[in-house]
């Protein structure tokens, strides 16, 4: 069976959609307050999201313009399964080595430049060691993990596959 270009795109667009509204379920009606890290995991699920759709809508022809489409989508996910790697990490630290706890993200926002708050909430904070949530025993950076990862797997795999016309 072949899977259109649209069809995948579609897919992802979707998955997306379900990752992010889970994540604001969470947020939301659960109560659980996202960390930095987490935040920045829903960007790339964002962006991932953004370019599938733009992809589904425009259904190109041209094979530049999908693989461009499916290119910025796949950075998207890889930065979304990196930044989940990296809070999967720094969960699993002894406890005498995990970080502080810092000011918010909001506060970083406000007072540096840009690039040092990407350093700062990649090297993480107390906040993000904490479980807050588990389901068959693993937290949510975990499942986050997991989840990017296969929606990586299915993007890398529409970035180099051989489309039909």
């Amino acid at each position: 069976m072949q899977w259109s270009y649209r069809f995948v795109s579609g897919l992802l667009f979707l998955a997306s959609v379900i990752g992010m509204a889970f994540a604001l379920y969470l947020e939301h009606v659960q109560g659980l307050e996202p960390c930095p890290l987490c935040i920045f995991q829903r960007i790339g699920l964002i962006a991932l999201g953004f370019f599938s759709l733009i992809a589904f809508i425009h259904n190109p022809i041209s094979n530049v313009f999908k693989r461009s489409y499916t290119f910025l989508g796949t950075v998207g996910i890889l930065w979304s399964a990196g930044v989940a790697a990296r809070h999967v990490w720094l969960q699993n630290l002894p406890p005498d080595q995990v970080p502080s706890c810092g000011p918010g993200l909001d506060y970083w926002l406000d007072t540096l430049p840009l690039k040092s708050v990407f350093q700062q909430v990649l090297q993480g904070s107390g906040e993000c060691a904490a479980v807050d949530w588990t389901f068959l025993g693993q937290s949510l950076p975990v499942w986050s993990l997991v989840f990017f990862s296969l929606l990586a797997i299915v993007s890398i795999w529409q970035l180099f596959r051989r489309y039909s016309h």
